[in-house]
């Protein structure tokens, strides 16, 4: 993409077991058999809108119409006004910085200066291109069908659109002079609750020390990815910190004796529905959750610069060698 453009992210590596870790959820559970298994809906209907808005921003982008023919010709052009900006300009297959701008691309000065804190929001639903957009739905679907067929659609709903939207506010406090668009800040939320619904539900779980390997080496991966250039690596953080954090107080699973107290004699010792860390991992992560929030807002909105309080923080998004420079 042209220098003002960030992409969020090039989706997650395809990891079997419809995108989870070998023997997270195919581990033996003992409440399998009790627990409700919910339908996804919201999942697909995620996909649906991501398709859909990025039909209509190619609408609007118009290339046959309002390309100047500097970088070279639009592609696709039996597409007509769905046809894509000319390699030079999008090597994603998609469409002008202009036009993710125009239609809510995140952009720190129209946040903090221009009163466009929905852009915040609003960036999360627009992609820079095909391969963009093809990669993130495909992560999307493979991590989240079975996140909300074990946990349901407001717990999942939640988890996504709050983390989409913390990656969006630590965007805005590191990158101040590009765009940046995506889903993937929400996807790497997704990916942190995972992350913590294994460690606050340990004692639940079989094969614990193979899951959460496998998770670990895979996370760290996809943030590895993000160091490339032209790659906003500080949405994945932001969004994976705040799904991480909800993992904690939306994900938690009763244990087994609460859960099989219905088959005990009236008079039976029934444990209680969660053990004393999962409580305390609840009041923690609540606490860090809504601080961070707060303290990223204020900073934001004050107009501040991340990068001023953290003089290697810049490393996280993009390493320089021989082969690229990184600019902010």
């Amino acid at each position: 993409m042209a220098n003002e453009d960030l992409e969020r992210g090039g989706g997650m590596k395809n990891r079997g077991n419809n995108g989870h870790p070998p023997g997270y959820y195919s581990s033996t559970y003992y409440a399998e058999a009790s627990e409700t298994h919910w339908t996804s809906w919201l999942i697909p209907m995620f996909v649906v809108a991501n398709v859909a808005v990025f039909v209509v921003v190619m609408y609007v982008n118009d290339c046959p119409k309002k390309n100047t023919g500097i970088e070279g010709a639009c592609v696709a052009k039996f597409l007509r006004r769905l046809s894509f900006q000319p390699l030079r300009e999008n090597p994603l297959f998609g469409p002008s910085s202009s036009t993710l701008e125009k239609l809510g691309g995140l952009e720190w000065d129209k946040v903090v200066y221009g009163d466009q804190g929905w852009r915040l929001v609003t960036c999360i639903w627009l992609h820079a291109g095909v391969i963009h957009l093809l990669a993130n739905m495909l992560s999307l679907v493979f991590i989240g069908i079975r996140l909300e067929q074990q946990f349901g659609f407001v717990r999942i709903g939640i988890i996504y659109l709050v983390s989409g939207f913390g990656g969006s506010i630590l965007s805005s406090l590191f990158i101040q002079r590009n765009i940046s668009v995506g889903a993937s800040g929400a996807l790497f939320g997704l990916l942190g609750a995972m992350l913590s619904e294994l460690i606050t539900n340990w004692s639940i779980y079989t094969n614990k020390a193979a899951a959460l390997f496998t998770l670990v080496v895979i996370i760290a991966i996809n943030l590895a990815v993000g160091i490339l250039p032209h790659v906003d690596n500080f949405a994945h953080i932001g969004g994976f910190l705040t799904g991480f954090l909800l993992g904690f107080i939306l994900l938690l699973r009763p244990q087994f004796g609460w859960v099989k107290r219905q088959h005990r004699p009236a008079d039976a010792h029934v444990k209680s529905k969660h053990k004393v860390y999962q409580y305390v991992f609840w009041l923690v992560a609540m606490a860090l959750l809504i601080v961070g929030f707060i303290v990223g807002l204020v900073m934001l909105f004050r107009g501040e610069n991340g990068n001023d309080h953290c003089s290697w923080c810049h490393y996280l998004s993009c390493v320089p060698t021989s082969k690229w420079k990184c600019d902010n």
